[in-house]
């Protein structure tokens, strides 16, 4: 198939592809025609589960909104590795604590949407992603993250999550994550 083809069905821009191809990145065999039309040697792999994958982006505040699309072209790129077809993308902007995400919602309706891919655990949601998974796994889907390692002690990262919480409806969500890193900060020192 032609790289065009390949790259719409992967979920990621034909700009993106030939930069890939280009640096010898690309993650399939791919050639280059006398016409000079890169020609992709691999048919998109379904996931085993029978379904698509989708990514989902999030940041907490309009401050990282920037990060949004560096966030999904590292999801687009791993899903085009694993060779996964990409079914769905969602990025918002949205507090992990707050379970009133309208784009997470919708791509936790989609059934053909398999795989969840996120970047980082929390970046789903801070608490329940646990039970998230088992539901999902109830309809033989799953949710798969790319970063596992995060904060390595489970109980800094809740403690931290929880003085987040707490500061943001006590001071307001702009400097909730200040003021509970001088909390955490005084709790230590």
């Amino acid at each position: 198939m032609k790289l065009s083809a390949w790259a719409r069905s992967q979920g990621i821009s034909y700009k993106t592809a030939w930069r890939w191809w280009r640096a010898g990145k690309l993650p399939v065999p791919a050639e280059q025609s006398a016409t000079g039309t890169v020609i992709v040697h691999a048919d998109p792999v379904r996931p085993a589960i029978g379904g698509g994958t989708a990514l989902y982006a999030r940041v907490s505040s309009h401050d990282q909104k920037d990060d949004l699309p560096r966030q999904l072209d590292r999801l687009r790129a791993h899903a085009a590795a694993r060779g996964f077809v990409v079914v769905a993308e969602a990025a918002e902007i949205g507090s992990g604590l707050n379970d009133a995400r309208p784009k997470l919602l919708k791509l936790l309706a989609r059934p053909e949407a398999a795989i969840i891919l996120v970047e980082h655990r929390d970046r789903l949601a801070r608490f329940g992603v646990g039970q998230l998974a088992a539901a999902l796994s109830a309809q033989g889907r799953r949710i798969e993250v790319i970063e596992e390692k995060e904060i390595a002690d489970d109980l800094v990262r809740d403690l931290h999550e929880l003085v987040v919480s707490l500061c943001a409806r006590i001071y307001g969500r702009r400097s909730a994550r200040n003021r509970a890193e001088r909390a955490l900060a005084a709790l230590h020192g």
